[in-house]
C-alpha cells in the first residue's frame, strides 16, 4: 500500500468527491448499448473486476482466503496512478441440482455491503467434477452492471478447481461468451486452485479467448496471509471512524445508508481482526473514500462545502441534529471533523507501520512471486495499462 503520497491528498481535502452509492436492490443491465468514445465519461481511471468464485465443498479454504484478502487486493489496485474509482463485484457458482447454480452480487464502489453478501458465502455441493462455469461466465457479462466508460478497466476473474459443464446443451458455452465479453471490453483471467489436468486445459483456454492471464495456486490459494501487532489498533480506529459518518437527506436516501451502516456493522462482528485491519488500510487511501462514506455524508459534504448546514431541512438532517439548535449543529459537526481527522491521520500512520511489518515478514519468507497476490497484481498491472494506469510497488498484503 501507498499510504504516504494518497494520504496527503486524502487528508488536505478531506475525501474528495464521493462516488454514487447504488440502489438496495441491484440494477442488471442485460446488454449495455455502446457508448459514444467522444461522449465517454470523464474524470478518474475507472475499474470493475468481477471475481467468480467456486463455492462447491472443495473451495473452503479458497473461499476463506476471499474474505481474508478481498481488503488488500481491492488496495493494490487502489494503488494505481492516476487514483482509480474502483467497482467489485461477485458471483458464486456451483451446478445443477445445488442450492444455486450462481449466486450475483452486482458491482459496487459500496465495498461493505459486497464483503456483507460474500461473508454469507460458504463451500458446499457439487459431486461430479465439473460445474456450472459456463452459467456463471454468462452472468459475470451479462447481468452486471459494467461502466460504459470505454477507457475503464474491466476484468473477471474466475476462481476454481474444476472444468464447466460442456455437457448442457441448452446454455452459451464460454467460446461465445468470451466473445461477447471482447465485444464489451471484458478482459477473462483464471485462476486455478490446485492441479486437474482437465480444468488446466479448459482454463488456459478461457483466459486465451478472454485476451487475459491463467494462473494456477494451490487449492486454498496461495496467499500471502500474515497477522501483525498493529491489526488491532487499526481495526479499532477503524470502527470508532465508521462512528463519524452521518447521513442527511429524504427518507430514502437514508434508509439506503443505513443497509450501508448495517453491512458495516456485520463485517465488524465477523470478520477477522487482520481483515478488518485491511479494511481500514483500504479506507485510508484515497480510492477508498467512496467505500469509507458512501452517499450524502454530512460531515464531508459540509466541509468540502457541497452543501451548507443552515439549507438543510430539519427533518432531512441525521436524527442526532434533528432537535439541537443551528448554533450547536455547527458546532458538533466541526467537533466530529476534528475526530475524523485524527482518526484518519493516525490510521494512516499505523498502516505505513504494518507495510513495513509486512514487507520485512515476507522477506524472511522468502518473498511472495508465487502468491495469489503477486499474480493479481501482475495482471491488474499489465492489464490496466490500457486504460492508462500506472502500477509501480507490488502488492498489498
Amino acid at each position: 500500500m501507498k499510504t504516504k503520497i494518497l494520504a496527503i491528498a486524502l487528508f488536505a481535502t478531506t475525501f474528495g468527491a464521493i462516488l454514487f452509492y447504488p440502489s438496495i436492490n441491484a440494477k442488471y443491465v442485460d446488454d449495455p448499448q455502446p457508448v459514444d468514445p467522444v461522449h465517454a465519461p470523464q474524470g478518474k481511471p475507472k475499474i470493475d473486476v468481477v471475481f467468480v468464485l467456486d463455492t462447491t465443498g472443495s473451495m473452503s479454504g479458497l473461499i476463506q482466503t476471499a474474505k481474508e484478502k478481498i481488503w488488500s487486493i481491492a488496495t493494490t489496485m487502489a494503488s494505481g496512478q492516476p487514483t482509480p474509482e474502483i467497482r467489485i463485484g461477485l458471483i458464486g457458482f456451483r451446478d445443477r441440482g445445488d442450492q444455486y447454480v450462481t449466486r450475483v452480487i452486482d458491482l459496487s464502489s459500496d465495498l461493505d455491503s459486497v464483503y456483507a453478501e460474500l461473508m454469507d458465502f460458504q463451500a458446499d455441493g457439487g459431486g461430479d467434477t465439473p460445474e456450472s462455469v459456463n452459467k456463471a461466465l454468462y452472468d459475470a457479462v451479462h447481468r452486471m452492471s459494467w461502466t460504459q466508460d470505454r477507457q475503464a478497466y474491466r476484468a473477471v476473474f474466475l476462481v476454481g478447481d474444476a472444468p464447466p459443464h460442456m455437457d448442457y446443451q441448452d446454455e452459451v458455452q464460454y467460446p461465445d461468451i468470451a466473445a461477447s465479453a471482447k465485444a464489451k471490453g471484458i478482459i477473462f483471467n483464471t485462476v486455478q486452485c490446485g492441479g486437474i489436468a482437465e480444468t488446466a486445459a479448459e482454463w488456459r483456454q478461457i483466459a486465451r479467448l478472454g485476451r487475459g492471464t491463467y494462473f494456477q495456486v494451490e487449492q486454498a490459494g496461495s496467499a500471502v496471509a500474515f497477522a501483525t501487532p498493529l491489526d488491532g489498533e487499526i481495526a479499532t480506529l477503524s470502527a470508532r471512524l465508521d462512528d463519524t459518518r452521518l447521513y442527511y437527506g429524504s427518507g430514502e436516501e437514508k434508509a439506503r445508508m443505513q443497509y450501508k451502516v448495517a453491512a458495516t456493522d456485520k463485517l465488524h462482528a465477523m470478520a477477522s481482526v487482520a481483515s478488518k485491519a485491511r479494511r481500514g488500510a483500504f479506507n485510508a487511501s484515497l480510492a477508498g473514500s467512496a467505500n469509507f462514506l458512501g452517499e450524502k455524508e454530512l460531515i464531508d459534504d459540509v466541509a468540502s462545502g457541497r452543501v451548507d448546514l443552515d439549507a438543510i431541512p430539519p427533518e432531512a438532517l441525521p436524527e442526532v441534529l434533528q432537535a439541537v439548535a443551528p448554533a450547536e449543529r455547527q458546532a458538533t459537526v466541526q467537533r466530529i471533523k476534528g475526530e475524523r481527522a485524527e482518526l484518519q491521520a493516525r490510521i494512516v500512520q499505523l498502516a505505513e507501520e504494518r507495510d513495513k511489518y509486512l514487507a520485512k515478514k515476507v522477506a524472511e519468507a522468502g518473498g511472495a512471486k508465487d502468491s495469489l497476490d503477486q499474480k493479481i497484481y501482475e495482471a491488474v498491472r499489465d492489464q490496466a495499462s490500457e486504460a492508462g494506469l500506472a502500477y509501480a510497488d507490488g502488492p498489498d498484503y
